[in-house]
């Protein structure tokens, strides 16, 4: 059971949202060390800097820059993690796009498992 069973999705959306944020604008500039501080181990363990290298810049060409209007669409409790989706927008191409993240907790502290947009 998460030690955080017992907040609000406000109060968990406080929390999640400032790392979501760094990734978005780490993904920008493209700075691995930013883009990974909040990763889990088991995401650190495949994730490269030439995996974001390639990634932000093939996103980055075709749609631009993420926006910072994010808008939530859910938070799920799961028994060992929380996923979060909201709807995400690009600087180039109209559209709404999916940013999703799995949160994991690991000593008091919120790391990311999981992330995506699509």
């Amino acid at each position: 059971m998460l030690l955080a069973s017992h907040l609000t999705d406000e109060a968990l959306l406080e929390e999640l949202t400032p790392i979501m944020d760094n990734l978005m604008e780490a993904s920008r500039d493209m700075d691995f060390a930013r883009h990974t501080r909040d990763f889990s181990p088991r995401l650190k363990s495949f994730f490269t800097p030439s995996h974001l290298i390639e990634a932000c810049t093939k996103y980055q060409q075709e749609k631009g820059f993420f926006t910072g209007k994010r808008k939530l669409v859910a938070l799920f409790r799961r028994p060992d993690s929380i996923a979060v989706i909201w709807v995400q927008h690009f600087t180039k191409v109209a559209g709404d796009y999916v940013a999703e993240a799995v949160f994991i907790e690991s000593n008091g502290r919120w790391l990311v498992d999981h992330v995506m947009v699509f």
